[in-house]
């Protein structure tokens, strides 16, 4: 037996243990939504009432096997339908890489009655009405005119301004400088994806213009677990143009897609990769396994499952938050005077509400899915928490001012790629941007709130920075760490 390398092994394991748990278990903060009515809380899956809120013996029980972490009773929570829980043990999972899902803090989502929720709600509206509106033509089209110009007025909407100003240009963006520079779709969405020797254009199958569950009796049963009508789907793939095309994007994809694809269109267009890479000033050498192409994958795929244990602590363990279509539901009970709910008068005096009723004849949220969110709760957002750590790597691996060659965006109708002839796109800009498009992507489908996406984006890139961290536990070159820009436009240095 090898003494000395058993024992040099075993330390390093402790060594990353002990870095781990100095970040501490601090207690994650709630918005005091639990402690007033099931109502106003997560219960998609469960069996609900005429109104659509959940029986209260599968709400206590749901809640009480979350409390409880006995296996046997999640097994005795009752469905509403035959669609099951999306995983809620996984909340209690642990990992060997990087740090515990319990470890990360994110801030509590805003209070069903908030200002801030009521500007979230009219932004999905919003979404929803503008779901077939191409990107490019945002700059003229008078409804998202009219769009901006309402989110601007709402004193609880946190999504990104031009010089204070909501505009059609920033619109359903994300807040990263990268996000808002350029076209709103990334190049990492359009460009050819290169699985070597195959060339894949990213042609998509994207649905027709069609909105699901606007009838009551189509909400309760998905909110009941069920799945009443399949998705209509275009004849012809198209490349990214709409909002409803991003959303399709998302609603097909496996976890770390998006990002995978990134990965190797660096590698083809030989992007440098970060200055702290050892071998790059080496004579006689090249990195792979180390501090080259595998480990570079590795670290996109491992990352991603790693936040995602974290989301789904966060989404059942703490926060329980109802989705948008669930938010729709009560937004329409208490219109009609079926029910009373604290809803901000924000909502219930905008625009976007009325127009949505004068179009679809209700007030519920109307859907790019048939059958709405899955069946976990909305706070964080996975995809977005996928794209935060994803993303982190990437910005850690390659360099962010590396120019885009050839850039490109969508012809009028989808089908061909013309040359971008704006700013140059830098690397760093555009995984920004990817993020941003990946994160809020499933808002456009109703299925997500922008604070789940901006919330989601932090836990991921915790999640990555200190998976990094572990990097100079494992490797034998002489590795002086990585240099990267956070999504809030700092710098950081991961050592």
């Amino acid at each position: 037996m090898n003494t000395a390398r058993a024992r040099m092994a075993r330390q390093r394991r402790i060594e990353a243990a002990d870095l781990e748990q100095s970040l501490g278990f601090p207690m994650q903060e709630a918005n005091g939504d639990q402690a007033l009515s099931p109502a106003l809380q997560y219960s998609k899956g469960l069996p609900h009432d005429a109104y659509g809120e959940p029986q209260d013996a599968a709400f206590r029980a749901l809640t009480n096997a979350i409390r409880g972490r006995r296996t046997e009773d999640f097994e005795n929570v009752p469905l509403g339908g035959y669609v099951r829980l999306a995983d809620p043990q996984a909340a209690f999972a642990f990992d060997l890489i990087g740090p515990d899902s319990h470890q990360i803090l994110i801030p509590p989502p805003p209070r069903f009655s908030s200002e801030e929720q009521a500007a979230e709600m009219v932004e999905m509206y919003w979404r929803a009405l503008l779901r077939d509106v191409p990107f490019d033509e945002y700059d003229t089209n008078p409804l998202v005119a009219k769009a901006a110009a309402e989110l601007h007025k709402l004193g609880g909407f946190r999504g990104p301004r031009a010089e204070g100003i909501v505009t059609p240009g920033t619109i359903f963006r994300g807040m990263a400088a990268g996000a808002l520079h350029g076209p709103h779709v990334s190049q990492f969405l359009w460009r050819d994806l290169p699985w070597t020797p195959i060339r894949v254009p990213q042609r998509i199958r994207t649905g027709v213009k069609k909105e699901y569950a606007i009838t009551e009796e189509k909400w309760l049963a998905v909110q009941n677990g069920a799945i009443v009508e399949d998705i209509e789907f275009a004849q012809t793939p198209t490349y990214i143009r709409t909002a409803r095309d991003l959303a399709e994007y998302v609603h097909r994809d496996f976890t770390y897609q998006a990002f995978l694809g990134a990965c190797l269109m660096l590698f083809k267009m030989s992007a440098p990769v970060d200055g702290g890479f050892p071998y790059q000033y080496s004579v006689s050498q090249s990195g792979f396994v180390t501090f080259g192409a595998s480990d570079i994958l590795h670290l996109v795929a491992v990352v991603a499952n790693i936040a995602l244990k974290a989301t789904w602590y966060q989404k059942w363990a703490v926060h329980m938050r109802i989705r948008p279509e669930e938010y729709g539901g009560r937004v329409q009970q208490h219109v009609k005077g079926a029910r009373v709910y604290p809803l901000h008068l924000d909502l219930l005096n905008s625009a976007a509400l009325d127009l949505t009723r004068t179009r679809f004849n209700t007030a519920l949220l109307p859907l790019a899915y048939p059958e709405g969110a899955p069946t976990h709760p909305s706070y964080p957002a996975g995809h977005a928490a996928i794209a935060g750590a994803c993303v982190t790597v990437l910005k850690a691996c390659f360099a962010e001012s590396f120019v885009i060659p050839n850039p490109t965006v969508p012809s009028p109708d989808g089908q061909s790629l013309r040359p971008w002839t704006g700013p140059d796109l830098t690397v760093g800009h555009e995984l920004d941007k990817l993020a941003a498009n990946i994160a809020y992507a499933r808002d456009f489908g109703g299925l997500h709130w922008r604070s789940d996406g901006a919330a989601g984006l932090i836990l991921g890139e915790e999640v990555a920075i200190n998976t990094l961290r572990e990097m100079r536990l494992v490797s034998h070159e002489l590795f002086n760490g990585f240099d990267l820009t956070r999504f809030d436009g700092t710098r950081v240095t991961v050592k």
